[in-house]
């Protein structure tokens, strides 16, 4: 091989190692937000299990050396998770009976489902 090619290669390898560590340490916050919300709703566990599923299965989007789209999903679901904690908690705060917090930032919030 030339030493064109052989940058080439190692190049490749550097790049999929680091999308592979990030989809891993991607995937441990996942499980990390999961254990923070305790009992989850529809949309979390669809969510949760989902992301988990589509990272782990060898049929993606992109081919597995590349783990972008791995990476893009698993994000996605820790967002997804994060904003159902903090719902959760919100609603936590509140004695039953005590009115909705009113909107924060001029936004208007949507109903906790």
């Amino acid at each position: 091989m030339s030493r064109e090619a052989w940058i080439i290669v190692v190049l490749g390898g550097i790049v999929a190692m680091a999308t592979l560590v990030g989809a891993v340490l991607l995937a441990i916050r996942v499980v990390r937000t999961r254990r923070l919300l305790g009992a989850l709703g529809l949309g979390g566990k669809v969510a949760f299990y989902g992301a988990l599923i589509y990272t782990i299965l060898p049929v993606d989007v992109l081919p597995d050396p590349i783990y972008l789209d791995d990476m893009g999903i698993l994000a996605g679901a820790l967002i997804y998770l994060t904003r159902l904690a903090h719902q959760r908690r919100t609603a936590d705060r509140r004695l039953p009976g005590q009115p909705e917090a009113p909107p924060e930032h001029g936004r208007a919030r949507r109903p906790v489902s």
